[in-house]
């Protein structure tokens, strides 16, 4: 019924019709609700029916664990800051994380949709669906107390700076979710990395706990960046999540569900995320033997948003390296960058944001020398023959 209805009114939207302007929109709509499911051969060549439109959908579904995690760890951490974690239910806790949540989500489609849309109305192409993806990561590295206008600008920052000015979906040099944190982070970094960030402080719709207007709770990490060993956390809460941090970086359980996903349909690459936990877990437990860190190797793999980073950004297909080799390098360097930007400036106790920011400027340079080294290799073989 949907499809006959679309095609019933696609006349309106084609070029002589009365709602052409529009054309991009309807575009996009229609493609998102329905792909062909076919196959096409061209010479030796086979493309199979998934598009990125399905890939995207693929990552916001391996995103999905972490975000319902992220919801009630908000209520969770609340109720706890109140002292009234016994009195709670699961529900009271996982709707108050809800209704804190859900704006910041709908702020972020709207902003970054529109823009998208508006764009491409202005020059007449189809509406791109990379934003799939970053507006749903985009609510879930940022803390809870982040204002909705403070969101808003920096994903209308991210959207037109950081991609369509360099030409849209797979254009981009930089995450574009990381880059929008970036601005936050800099522009605001008292919002965004301040101990008054992390609980959220106040009812909402009668539900949850309104918190003295001095409280205020460090993460971890900050922790760790002002040498303390304690952190006042097991290793089991830090595992399954139930500790202070950005909405969805928390629970390692839960990013290790959308990884598996991520591995199991081959969206990701396990070369990069690997890499980026061997190389972060040897950067680490070098600076713990000479006692530059207070915490083990592994306590920095699961703290802050080093699993998320390696999992869902550090695997991005148009900002990562692309060579099979490269994608060891690159994601081995993220790892170690993040623990040192960690380690040795206590001013930005997360790193991983700057990690892989960083490494998004280099990748195509490793995949040029990755490349260069083949070729190389093959010329000699060639001569020698």
């Amino acid at each position: 019924m949907l499809k006959k209805y679309i095609d019933k009114i696609r006349p309106a939207f084609e070029d002589n019709g009365k709602l052409h302007c529009f054309r991009s929109v309807f575009d996009g709509f229609e493609s998102f609700l329905y792909v062909p499911n076919t196959t096409a051969k061209s010479g030796t060549n086979i493309h199979d029916a998934i598009d990125s439109k399905r890939i995207m959908s693929i990552v916001v579904i391996a995103l999905i664990p972490a975000l319902l995690f992220g919801m009630y760890n908000i209520g969770y951490q609340n109720f706890a800051a109140a002292g009234k974690l016994a009195e709670a239910g699961f529900w009271e806790m996982f709707v108050f994380g809800f209704l804190a949540v859900l704006p910041k989500i709908i702020v972020s489609y709207v902003v970054g949709l529109g823009i998208e849309f508006a764009w491409a109305q202005m020059k007449g192409e189809e509406i791109q669906e990379g934003f799939l993806v970053s507006g749903i990561i985009i609510p879930l590295i940022i803390p809870v107390n982040c204002p909705l206008w403070m969101l808003a600008i920096a994903v209308a920052f991210a959207v037109i700076f950081v991609k369509e000015i360099f030409g849209g979906t797979g254009m981009n040099i930089f995450n574009v979710a990381l880059a929008a944190r970036a601005m936050l982070f800099f522009s605001y970094p008292t919002k965004m990395s301040g101990d008054s960030a992390w609980i959220a402080n106040d009812t909402i719709l009668g539900l949850g706990n309104t918190l003295p207007d001095t409280f205020t709770q460090a993460t971890p990490l900050a922790a760790v960046g002002q040498g303390n060993a304690d952190l006042g956390y097991s290793i089991s809460d830090m595992v399954i999540g139930l500790i202070p941090g950005s909405i969805g970086e928390t629970s390692v359980i839960a990013i290790a569900i959308g990884a598996l996903i991520l591995l199991f349909t081959g969206i990701a690459s396990w070369k990069t995320m690997l890499s980026v936990f061997v190389g972060g877990g040897l950067t680490a437990w070098i600076f713990n033997l000479t006692g530059s860190t207070p915490i083990p190797a592994y306590e920095h793999l699961i703290l802050g948003g080093f699993c998320f980073g390696a999992v869902f950004m550090a695997t991005d297909p148009v900002t990562s390296a692309r060579t099979e080799t490269g994608k060891y390098i690159y994601g081995f360097l993220i790892g170690v960058v993040a623990i040192i930007v960690r380690v040795m400036n206590p001013g930005y106790p997360e790193g991983m944001m700057l990690a892989i920011l960083f490494m998004n400027m280099w990748a195509p340079l490793i995949d040029y020398c990755v490349v260069q080294r083949n070729i190389s290799k093959r010329i000699k073989r060639s001569t020698n023959k």
